[in-house]
């Protein structure tokens, strides 16, 4: 069976319109409580305020004494203050005597400060015989004292809407605490790699056999980017086998991410799928590599369809369909992993399409790679990629080039 042919073709940044439309207009932020300890690099759907003062008591901050630090005033080494310890307050239990004129107790950090007493005086600047503490250093008033609120005050925003649960965060909440969130919902996303050439990594490598690693890396930077994602197998090149794997992907999930099947060759029949199924809304755009890349809409859902070669794959993913995804799981866009460096060698692009190009970091240069989108050694080396516009046929050695970055994006 021949294959289809191409929709028109269309500009990168129309394609990128459509998509976002597209989002848009099927999709909207879902939200759900969850328990703090399940809460790691989930997003926050509302502001959270604290429900206590933090700290809840004023405390000492430092082992040593709670005084009046007027009874320590003009204290030095050759003139040591004198005052009578009545108690020892450890972290945990609570003082039971008012520390008045002439008294002090001993206080260990993070214990209560009694009451009458205004400062800490730290223990390596005193000495104690019998029930004497001598004092060689003159206190202020809240020396070593962390004031109750003096952190955050009940009722005050401890994280804002839009933050990401990282291990710090989670201890505040804990702190203050908290012990359930309200998140973003993650939104799911089945992936699906086609092609008779594919077999599982598992698997024993044969003759005209390749394993498929589309579905590890996509998989990969969809969790990055804030999704939860279901594993349609390989599916062969058979119209009813893809129809079916895709069906089962939309029962599942809110979106379908396939690789491979999608140029106008034999035996690609995913635009055929889509037609029968529901519509094809883009077929066909002006990259390199990335060409032949399907956007369609079934049963109010996405489905997108990437190139089978891995360096285009993910790269059409990073830069048409992470955006919209990452929006939609409210983390913030990858922009900000941009590297401006220099150019080490000149490169030649295709004029007319947007030219993707992987390079390597190099101190302050970008080395370009010069492999195939088909190349495993080539994202194996890779530390990002450069967009190269349309109307750019060739970028000199030394020329700055912005670089997006594959590492802590």
């Amino acid at each position: 069976m021949m294959g289809v042919e191409f929709l028109e073709i269309i500009d990168l940044d129309d394609a990128r319109r459509i998509t976002g439309e597209l989002f848009s207009e099927l999709y909207s932020q879902g939200t759900e409580s969850v328990d703090i300890l399940d809460a790691d690099g989930r997003v926050l759907a509302d502001d959270i305020e604290s429900p206590v003062d933090l700290p809840p008591f004023d405390r000492a901050s430092r082992d040593g004494y709670a005084v009046r630090a007027a009874d320590t005033f003009g204290a030095d080494e050759e003139n040591p203050a004198t005052l009578r310890c009545i108690e020892t307050v450890e972290a945990g239990s609570v003082p039971s005597l008012e520390v008045a004129e002439g008294l002090c107790t001993r206080i260990s950090t993070g214990a209560p400060v009694p009451e009458g007493a205004d400062a800490v005086v730290m223990v390596e600047y005193t000495w104690e015989e019998v029930d004497r503490v001598y004092i060689q250093r003159p206190a202020y008033p809240s020396q070593h004292i962390a004031a109750r609120g003096s952190d955050i005050r009940a009722g005050n925003v401890l994280l804002r809407t839009g933050t990401v649960l990282s291990p710090d965060k989670i201890a505040a909440l804990s702190a203050a605490g908290i012990t359930r969130v309200n998140v973003i919902s993650k939104p799911s996303v089945c992936v699906i790699s086609t092609g008779n050439e594919l077999i599982e990594p598992s698997g024993q490598l044969e003759p005209g056999k390749i394993f498929d690693s589309n579905s590890a890396g996509l998989s990969s930077a969809l969790k990055e980017a804030g999704c939860s994602v279901k594993h349609g197998g390989i599916v062969r090149d058979d119209y009813g086998e893809l129809r079916d794997a895709i069906l089962r992907g939309l029962e599942e999930a809110d979106m379908v991410i396939t690789s491979g099947g999608t140029s106008a060759g034999a035996g690609d029949i995913l635009s055929e799928v889509l037609d029968e199924l529901g519509r094809v809304v883009i077929h066909g755009i002006s990259i390199k590599p990335g060409k032949p890349t399907i956007v369609g809409v079934v049963d109010d859902k996405i489905v997108v369809g990437l190139p089978g070669f891995p360096v285009s794959a993910l790269i059409v993913f990073m830069s048409l369909i992470e955006p919209f995804i990452r929006k939609l799981s409210g983390r913030k866009a990858s922009s900000g992993h941009v590297k401006t460096l220099k150019l080490a060698e000149r490169l030649h692009s295709s004029r007319g399409r947007v030219h993707y190009a992987l390079v390597m970091v190099d101190g302050d240069y970008a080395r370009p790679i010069f492999k195939d989108s088909g190349a495993v050694a080539a994202l194996a080396g890779a530390d990002g990629y450069i967009e190269v516009p349309k109307n750019v046929e060739i970028i000199n050695e030394g020329e700055e080039v912005e670089v997006v970055l594959f590492e802590n994006r």
